[in-house]
């Protein structure tokens, strides 16, 4: 049959012709995706039309009623077992020629066994029910004509689209909640191993959703992959229908296969990466859209208190630096106006860590300028970009939303190639609640609570993010894993001991959960051999908190208390078998030649001397190779042995927004040919960096260490009235604060170990807090790994011992309430 003689048969009013056309359509092969659901629609059309005409019994000049398609059927995405939405539309003036119209038109579809979702109204009436019911005014949206009076539907369209727009600040709040309310019952369609294609949070409802918005006027979804993302959830509907002979949008496990060989697909793992990567476009549209409304909704609302108390004027949105070219504006976060991505290969890094750290979102535009004009960096990444990286990690929860802007513009993938074998990648396993690539985010978001409890929470969080990187790979994902791990480290920028004990990590990542869960921990042997496999206390310590973050974020049936106490109990015993005598205080290096000079010039003056830096050290980049590597600025001071000295220096940096990277200080004994006596100098030799912005002047430092030391500079009201001048950002809820005393750690010394939250003016308040507890700093070892602070502080009593074991315990938790204070 020619394709005119099926147009012909399907014109037709019997539900036979009709029937036929359909099932070639159907079953032919020929057409599939778009075009098939486009020829069922008009076939569909002409059907309707056939019948409504020979219905109405006025074949020509027919007025005051019409048949419109709405909904689903109204956009032409008609899929095998699709319902018909349809909408018989008339001006009132023969109510009985309607009726009887009505069951011409309905009879004949129920008699084939369709769906059909109905209404007869008048115009008056299709706009009252919109507006009581929101479902039906979408629907509406998407209003096409038919049969019938085209002018009636041409109104109703008209009408439709007018209310709309006029009661979007209303209705959009409500079809907010709506989705909302959706999401949680259906879940996220990019984690369902059985997901809803339609009503699961990023599948078609939503989409259908961003097209409403669109139709408000005021915002628009991110066009980019967004129709070929719906397209894709289309056709594995269409292939779900056509499989199962059901109208269902549940792809449940045992249909996959069958669905996957019907769209012509490898298999359904393919299948559903497929759909996770659809319904990841039209998540992240999603957010992006509804961040916008309520922007646009919120200007609407305080515009006009705005300009009755600034008398008219336009507004404009205030901009507050973040880090070096970024700032927060309207709640988002952009670029500065003098960012310029293509010179700057670490803005994108810097942009999200700022990000996530004030809990803020990425500005879409701001992310597609930085897709679209930054450098790659160079291989090995420069130490910022480590820094950014493990910054960004460390942020909580925030971190989840960041990472989804960059990946939606590739961004996660160019920065880190191995990323895309597990973007999107289904786990086939009931523990399991994420995909791949958002488990290894999940689990740095759990890492980020336990940062606390290690000495290098920067080798953690990037082992969290790398724990589970084998599984794109053939074989045991451990195995690759490591390999990769290690290529990883070494290309982002981390030395060959750190890259091997990241390798160590991914390597056994299962290791002490699988042996404290199936071993006789009673056994030696079992000890022996995780230690063994272990090596060192510092890899042991990263495991137990890496153990714990993997098993959080698998979900809830990975981890319970007796789980965790049988982990606990595995790594007290292996620790135990691992310890020895822990090392003495570092012993400190020979003064330089030039810190010898400041040294012997603080003493003969009375005061601080300083010199500021650059420090760098070779390493090749792509444009250069065998270039320097900036690595910050070098702070070199050196003060007269005196008391406060650590809160006054640390608080003079805060004060000029400089963030400590590193921090060394020491007792310098002179020689007697230059004190004549037991004269001592202290050195500080601090690695610094502008928060944004150059640097200040050596001159106006030391000024300003001169009044700090004197007293007559006040830096906690200085701080106190900064924090004040910027409004307190949501940002993360970091882990709080954890200050011990590490038991034997030197001879000569209490070693009091902080970890904290890197913020303004730390340093300057654990100094106010040793200062206050009267104990003396002897040496202190400072470094700040992505937002956290590690620090190790050596003090001793006014005599020089070491602290009494309570005054130790003491001093400790008062310091430890001190940084938990607000």
């Amino acid at each position: 049959m020619t394709g005119t003689e099926e147009r012909t048969s399907a014109e037709s009013p019997e539900p036979g012709g009709y029937a036929a056309a359909r099932l070639r359509l159907l079953t032919e092969g020929a057409r599939t995706g778009p075009p098939r659901r486009a020829a069922l629609a008009e076939l569909t059309d002409d059907w309707l039309a056939g019948l409504f005409t020979a219905g109405a019994g006025r074949p020509q000049g027919i007025s005051g009623i019409s048949l419109v398609a709405v909904g689903g059927y109204g956009r032409g995405e008609l899929s095998p077992r699709s319902d018909l939405d349809l909408l018989l539309l008339h001006d009132g003036s023969d109510p009985t020629a309607v009726a009887a119209l009505a069951d011409r038109l309905w009879y004949p579809v129920w008699d084939l066994g369709l769906d059909l979702d109905h209404s007869v109204r008048t115009l008056a009436e299709a706009r009252r029910t919109a507006g009581e019911d929101l479902k039906v005014q979408l629907g509406l949206l998407d209003a096409r004509h038919l049969a019938g009076d085209l002018g009636l539907t041409a109104g109703l369209r008209t009408a439709v689209l007018a209310d709309w727009r006029n009661q979007a600040p209303k209705r959009l709040p409500e079809l907010k909640e709506l989705c909302d309310e959706r999401a949680e019952r259906q879940g996220e369609l990019r984690f369902l191993l059985e997901p809803d294609l339609k009503e699961a949070r990023g599948g078609l409802r939503d989409a259908t959703a961003l097209r409403a918005v669109a139709a408000s006027w005021l915002a628009d979804a991110p066009r980019e992959g967004l129709a070929e993302a719906r397209r894709t959830l289309l056709d594995v509907r269409d292939a779900l229908h056509l499989s199962t002979g059901r109208a269902t949008d549940r792809l449940a496990l045992q249909e996959q296969d069958q669905v996957a060989a019907e769209l012509g697909l490898l298999d359904a793992d393919v299948l559903l990466r497929q759909v996770y990567e659809g319904a990841g476009v039209i998540s992240y549209a999603a957010d992006v859209t509804w961040r916008e409304v309520g922007r646009v909704l919120r200007s609407r609302a305080v515009r006009p208190r705005l300009r009755a108390m600034l008398g008219g004027g336009k507004q404009v949105a205030e901009r507050s630096p973040l880090a070096e070219g970024v700032v927060e504006q309207d709640g988002e976060v952009v670029l500065a106006r003098a960012a310029r991505p293509e010179r700057d290969p670490v803005l994108p890094l810097r942009a999200a860590a700022a990000a996530a750290q004030a809990g803020l979102p990425l500005s879409p535009y701001a992310v597609r300028r930085l897709a679209a004009a930054a450098r790659p960096l160079p291989t090995p990444w420069p130490a910022e970009a480590r820094e950014e990286l493990v910054t960004l990690l460390g942020s909580g929860r925030p971190t989840v939303e960041v990472w989804e802007a960059l990946e939606a513009e590739g961004l996660i993938s160019r920065l880190l190639p191995d990323w895309e074998r597990v973007r999107c990648r289904p786990q086939r396993n009931a523990v399991h609640i994420w995909t791949v690539d958002r488990h290894l985010i999940e689990t740095a978001v759990r890492a980020a609570a336990l940062t606390r409890h290690v000495h290098r929470p920067d080798l953690l969080l990037v082992g969290a993010l790398l724990h589970d990187i084998g599984k794109g790979w053939p074989g045991d994902h451990s195995v690759a894993g490591e390999i990769i791990a290690k290529d990883v480290a070494t290309r982002i920028g981390f030395d060959a001991e750190d890259a091997a004990v990241l390798a160590a990590l991914v390597r056994h990542h299962l290791l002490l959960i699988d042996t404290a869960t199936r071993r006789d921990l009673d056994d030696p042997a079992t000890v022996r051999s995780v230690a063994d496999a272990v090596g060192t206390q510092g890899t042991l310590e990263l495991l137990h908190a890496l153990t714990e973050a993997d098993a959080l974020a698998t979900g809830p049936a990975a981890w319970s208390s007796w789980r965790g106490s049988l982990v606990a109990d595995l790594v007290r015993r292996v620790g135990a078998l691992l310890a020895g005598d822990l090392p003495d205080e570092p012993a400190p290096t020979a003064p330089t030649a030039e810190q010898e000079r400041l040294a012997i010039e603080a003493f003969r003056t009375g005061g601080p001397v300083l010199a500021l830096r650059a420090r760098s050290e070779p390493v090749p980049t792509e444009e250069t190779p065998g270039a320097p590597e900036p690595l910050g600025v070098e702070l070199l001071i050196a003060v007269p042995d005196q008391s406060a000295v650590l809160p006054a220096v640390a608080g003079v940096l805060a004060v000029h927004r400089l963030t400590v990277r590193t921090a060394e200080l020491r007792t310098l004994r002179l020689p007697q040919d230059v004190n004549d006596g037991d004269g001592s100098v202290l050195l500080l030799d601090w690695r610094v960096a502008a928060e944004y912005g150059s640097l200040p002047e050596a001159a106006r430092l030391r000024a300003d260490l001169v009044r700090a030391l004197d007293g007559s500079l006040d830096i906690g009201g200085r701080l106190a009235e900064r924090d004040a001048a910027y409004p307190r950002r949501r940002g993360l809820l970091a882990p709080p604060p954890r200050v011990t005393v590490a038991p034997a750690a030197s001879h000569h010394a209490t070693v009091i170990e902080v970890r904290a939250q890197d913020a303004p003016g730390l340093l300057h308040r654990i100094g106010m807090a040793l200062e206050k507890a009267g104990v003396r700093v002897r040496s202190m070892h400072v470094s700040t790994l992505g937002a956290n602070a590690v620090d190790a502080f050596y003090v001793t009593t006014g005599a020089g011992e070491p602290l009494p074991e309570q005054d130790a315990g003491s001093v400790a938790r008062v310091l430890e309430e001190t940084l938990r204070a607000p």
